[in-house]
């Protein structure tokens, strides 16, 4: 009797940035041209690494969550958290030999006379989390960690922490960690209870923090409120840099009290914390500590942009080699229409991430050079990647599983540990309701509104007349949407604007990014723009007969995900 043929399509081997040719075309627009010679074999490095040594290093650190051992075995309080060798070798992968977290802060990495342009590090990460999500939490922290001290801490401190915090050797690294949530005040920040006291001429941290992520890093933020100094809400309280290690090498006066039995990020340790008269130093200005922890608050919003946009890829990538090669009642998957129909949708709103949190990146890149109308810009796009992007991938990676079918839902393939990590996007650093309302208060307070209108309508200008003029009503609908919610205070519908203002930024920027490209680049650029306007921002009758599908939708399908010849086959 001849074997049965196999019909389970595995990926295992694929490089994710050589099979994605969208990606190499947006580099030519995003990445500076001095440095895209030094990243593009880097990029490819990483991409070979994500389709094979990574998704495996991923997969056993998933199954083999971190443990906390309290005390060595002499009795000894320890408190450390023991992490599987494959997350440590993660680990070794994103911070030292990528430099991951030193890239924007210092010369060297790659061999560059200069730190990295921000695009550099979030072009690597959308690939990295393509096989690891749980890893990216405490490489943000880091990264965000580094540039609040360096942006508002004293000189001495900032010298006494800066080569740690940017080293790539893992011997002498610190991580980061971002310490605020509490039982009584999750993303109501005003409600901190912490306080800091000044004991001994140092400042000394007490109260229990309920969610923190990365517990033993060698560094953290905390936010608390200065005894007897500060006032309510979130004008009392002060941001201080707390050390896992006191200088003389002994445990800090805090205590890891348990790590959490996540939903996902299963790989990385979160866990809860009691702060017993913990030495930290003050960031900056007493009494504008949550000011300044908002800027590394966005940054980590705009990095959860950035992964749950690789992962929406990641999940599209795998929709399509799946359809492409396998069988269902003669045919391919992919020459189904309705398969073709919901790989669409899924590509649609991927794509969407990718072009919002590349253009972020660029506006960050203006805003840090200088550029105070780039800086409102950067003010609005960040909550808005934050808020849809993240809820997208929710959806995306679901699709993924499906399409996948019985398989996606066995946990030897990705599919259930990409979903489970997307969920954690639209939670981490503000739910959707508190993002969509930043989204809301950005516009009302800051003139944000604003400088991201008159930015997106220069945009159009440098857009295809045609398509700009098919954009443009649905910029205008949208923009004074986002109008009348934030000056009415209309907050049971800023969830609707902050999506409609996603939706139409995003158009305009693939728009914007067709006229940049040549050939059929351009032409699925602009397609795409086409699919948001039809699909996420044009009315349209649900029980309307289907209109016939665009003979152009197969090449815009065949070209989003290619299969290099050249390309390790998974074991039998």
């Amino acid at each position: 009797m001849a074997a049965t043929e196999n019909n389970i399509p595995d990926s295992r081997g694929l490089n994710a940035f050589a099979s994605d040719p969208a990606f190499d075309a947006l580099l030519d627009i995003y990445l500076p041209e001095d440095l895209q010679d030094r990243l593009r074999p880097e990029l490819d490095r990483m991409g070979g690494l994500v389709g094979d040594r990574l998704e495996e290093l991923a997969l056993a650190a998933d199954h083999n969550p971190p443990e906390l051992k309290l005390r060595d075995r002499t009795g000894q309080r320890s408190e450390t958290i023991e992490k599987h060798p494959a997350y440590e070798e993660l680990e070794r992968y994103a911070f030292s030999e990528f430099g991951l977290a030193a890239m924007s802060h210092r010369a060297g990495v790659f061999g560059a006379e200069t730190k990295l342009h921000p695009m550099a590090k979030y072009a690597l990460v959308y690939l990295f989390v393509q096989a690891e999500f749980g890893l990216c939490c405490p490489l943000s922290m880091t990264d965000s960690l580094t540039r609040t001290l360096v942006k508002f801490g004293d000189p001495a401190l900032v010298e006494r922490y800066i080569d740690r915090l940017t080293s790539q050797d893992m011997d002498t690294l610190f991580q980061g960690a971002m310490f605020m949530t509490e039982q009584a005040a999750g993303s109501d920040v005003g409600a901190i209870e912490t306080v800091a006291r000044q004991q001994d001429g140092a400042w000394r941290l007490y109260g229990d923090k309920w969610f923190c992520s990365n517990p033993d890093a060698g560094l953290a933020m905390v936010l608390a409120r200065p005894d007897g100094q500060g006032a309510d809400g979130t004008k009392g309280l002060s941001l201080f840099l707390l050390p896992r290690h006191l200088p003389d090498g002994s445990l800090n006066a805090y205590r890891i009290l348990r790590l959490k039995d996540k939903m996902g990020t299963r790989s990385m340790a979160s866990g809860e914390i009691a702060l017993e008269g913990a030495t930290a130093y003050l960031v900056g200005e007493a009494g504008q500590g949550f000011k300044q922890m908002t800027d590394m608050i966005n940054m980590s919003r705009l990095a959860n942009g950035v992964r749950s946009a690789g992962l929406m890829r990641r999940s599209v990538s795998e929709a399509l080699y799946i359809a492409r090669n396998r069988t269902a009642f003669g045919k391919r998957l992919i020459d189904m229409p309705l398969m073709r129909r919901q790989l669409s949708k899924m590509l649609v709103s991927a794509e969407e991430g990718r072009s919002m949190v590349f253009h972020t990146a660029r506006a960050l890149a203006a805003s840090d050079g200088g550029d105070r109308d780039m800086a409102k810009v950067l003010r609005i796009l960040t909550p808005l990647v934050k808020f849809r992007t993240c809820r997208d991938a929710r959806k995306v990676a679901g699709d993924a599983m499906e399409v996948r079918g019985g398989c996606g839902y066995i946990e030897e393939f990705s599919d259930a540990r990409i979903l489970r990590d997307a969920h954690l996007g639209s939670i981490w650093e503000g739910t959707s309701n508190i993002i969509a309302l930043d989204v809301m208060r950005a516009a009302r307070r800051e003139g944000a509104l604003d400088a991201l209108s008159e930015y997106l309508r220069r945009c159009l200008a440098e857009s295809d007349a045609e398509l700009a003029a098919e954009i443009a009503p649905c910029l205008d609908r949208a923009v004074a949407l986002a109008e009348r919610c934030a000056e009415k205070g209309s907050d049971e519908e800023a969830r609707r604007a902050a999506s409609g203002l996603y939706h139409a930024s995003a158009a305009v920027f693939m728009a914007w990014e067709a006229a940049q490209m040549r050939g059929t680049a351009a032409e699925d650029r602009a397609m795409l723009a086409r699919l948001v306007l039809s699909h996420r921002l044009q009315p349209r009758d649900p029980l309307a007969a289907a209109e016939e599908e665009d003979p152009r939708l197969s090449d815009l399908l065949s070209r989003a995900a290619i299969e290099p010849q050249a390309r390790r086959k998974a074991a039998a």
